[in-house]
């Protein structure tokens, strides 16, 4: 699905402290005209768990699952090794 941005008003409001409070420049429309929501990500193709116990022993398992089905996906659809042609000559 193919998303466009909408810009509007920027509102940069300063703070005492020196900080600021910032409303969005753009919107997210979707090809249909209708107003997207905010703050919601992509779904996933494939969904990983990530459990606190496998974090802890040193795994990653989004980047494990990645490399996994990248492998699967070159032995399906190997590289093809296209040869390098001769140099040209150019003095002549």
């Amino acid at each position: 699905m193919k998303q466009t941005a909408e810009r509007s008003e920027r509102i940069d409001t300063g703070l005492i402290d020196g900080s600021f409070v910032a409303a969005p420049s753009f919107a997210i429309v979707s090809p249909d005209g209708e107003w997207e929501v905010e703050n919601e990500g992509v779904s996933p193709d494939i969904e990983v768990e990530m459990t606190p116990k496998l974090v802890i022993e040193g795994h990653n398992p989004q980047l494990e699952k990645a490399v996994e089905v990248v492998l699967e996906e070159l032995e399906r659809n190997p590289v093809k090794k296209v040869p390098r042609p001769p140099y040209p000559n150019r003095v002549e």
